[in-house]
């Protein structure tokens, strides 16, 4: 291996003062990250990074199976990760070994867009800002229950969790202190005297009592309302589960909220990046030659894709749409929304702090932008690709379905108790997205082992609700 410095004394001390340069036009142009740590990295630990989404994160196959895929891909040229940027405070960026001057000046600018994102949008308010280590802590615990309890069987159990890695809930907070709240008026309602003679009414019940009989307790309903975090719902209430394996329910838990505002804000995050990579790029005095290298490079990053939606893209798309309709609007906004000329670069920002993708879309996502855009939706028939739609608001809505709790089947914890057997009673909210039935009957497989006890998931096919069970041995389908 060879010892040689990634970069020399005075090229790293030209890269020091250019991101200088761009922290401080960031700051004027209106940007608010956080303080930021650069570091230049190998290819194979930037891909490493990428893989595991976390530095120094646990260990588990499928982020080795993400590396090996990753790494192939840029070893043969297909695709190439510049810079990595972590949610964290100070934010940590890590710069490809081998970007030239002009590369690491863009990578740069889009770093610290990242970071004001990270920083300001809504949905990143409560993620922990101190990842890095809780995500080392986390690793370090994981590999004593390796020592203790076996690789292997720690790795399995993993399996099973991180099948259902996606389904937790962000709010589930707000909603079980609304749960309570309401649990606790309900108490109210019963215990509180409707009338002055509640005491005589109750004179049967209090002899009852004092001859040592209990009155029967009202049954609860777990949970008390359909909950979708089904992993804190395991960690909570699986009753053959050890600790150890509760708290590696609890770790995977964690670290998929870190991720979830990232997931939920995609298209709006990379547009952003965009958008002020370019505006940064614009204010620094370049050479003839960087003008060129940067026109080529930022063309790249955000070329419309023939196959997919590309989140660079269409996000810069969708900002620059917005800052010209609130820059210039026509006389009608002006006179019934109070709209006045000029206020296009203000509501990017209040974009850019309120939204994720979904609402992003769907606010933001004009018939004008789909004819720019080119989008149209395409099914495969026979050997050809065949357009099938190209109305403008199915394909927002499309898209916006798509988005919708990260394109992940909106799935609820119904019954804890169900048939008051302990069995496990989830429903799939269904918006006209079927499951698909083997990979969920595989999943059920997975959640049974964590549970313990039979599950059951109603859905629907064919327009028909149908309720899929597992006992352990087989899955069985019936149409309810």
């Amino acid at each position: 291996m060879s010892s040689e410095p990634i970069m020399s004394g005075k090229e790293l001390g030209e890269l020091e003062r250019a991101i200088e340069e761009i922290w401080n036009v960031a700051l004027r142009l209106g940007l608010d990250p956080f303080p930021t740590h650069f570091e230049i990295v190998p290819a194979a630990i930037m891909y490493e990074f990428g893989a595991y989404g976390l530095p120094g994160r646990y260990s588990h196959w499928t982020h080795g199976k993400a590396y090996q895929r990753m790494k192939m891909m840029y070893d043969y040229g297909l695709s190439k990760i510049y810079e990595l940027v972590i949610n964290t405070n100070p934010c940590y960026a890590f710069l490809l070994e081998g970007n030239n001057p002009l590369q690491n000046k863009l990578v740069a600018a889009h770093v610290l867009a990242h970071s004001d994102f990270f920083k300001n949008n809504l949905h990143f308010r409560h993620t922990s800002r101190q990842m890095l280590e809780v995500a080392s802590i986390n690793a370090e615990r994981i590999r004593r229950y390796e020592f203790k309890h076996g690789r292997r069987e720690v790795e399995e159990f993993l399996d099973r969790v991180l099948c259902i890695e996606e389904h937790v809930d962000p709010n589930l907070s707000m909603r079980r202190k609304e749960w309570d709240e309401d649990r606790d008026r309900e108490d109210r309602r019963v215990q509180e005297p409707t009338s002055p003679y509640d005491d005589l009414f109750k004179l049967d019940e209090r002899g009852q009592q004092s001859l040592g009989e209990e009155a029967p307790a009202r049954h609860r309903k777990i949970p008390p309302e359909p909950e979708k975090d089904i992993l804190l719902f395991i960690a909570e209430h699986a009753a053959d589960l050890e600790e150890w394996q509760r708290d590696i329910i609890h770790i995977v838990r964690a670290e998929q909220l870190y991720f979830v505002p990232q997931m939920m804000t995609k298209v709006m995050n990379e547009g952003w990046a965009s958008y002020w990579h370019r505006e940064i790029m614009h204010q620094l005095d370049l050479t003839e030659d960087e003008h060129i290298q940067f026109a080529n490079l930022n063309a790249a990053v955000t070329a419309p894709s023939a196959h997919q939606i590309n989140p660079y893209h269409v996000g810069l798309k969708i900002f620059e749409s917005i800052k010209e309709r609130w820059d210039n609007p026509t006389e009608e906004e002006m006179r019934e929304l109070g709209r006045q000329p000029g206020q296009g670069l203000a509501k990017i920002f209040e974009v850019r702090e309120l939204e994720s993708d979904v609402s992003f879309l769907r606010n933001y996502l004009t018939k004008e932008l789909v004819d720019e855009l080119d989008l149209y939706i395409y099914k495969r028939e026979g050997d050809q690709w065949v357009i099938v739609e190209k109305d403008w608001q199915k394909i927002r809505d499309m898209l916006v379905a798509s988005m919708t709790n990260f394109g992940v089947p909106y799935i609820v914890v119904e019954d804890g108790d169900y048939r008051r057997n302990r069995e496990l009673y989830l429903r799939h909210c269904y918006e006209g997205q079927e499951l698909d039935l083997r990979y969920a009957e595989r999943t059920m497989q997975a959640i049974y082992d964590l549970w313990g006890r039979p599950v059951h998931v109603e859905t629907v096919v064919d327009g028909r609700k149908m309720l899929i069970s597992f006992d352990g041995q087989k899955a069985t389908q019936i149409y309810i």
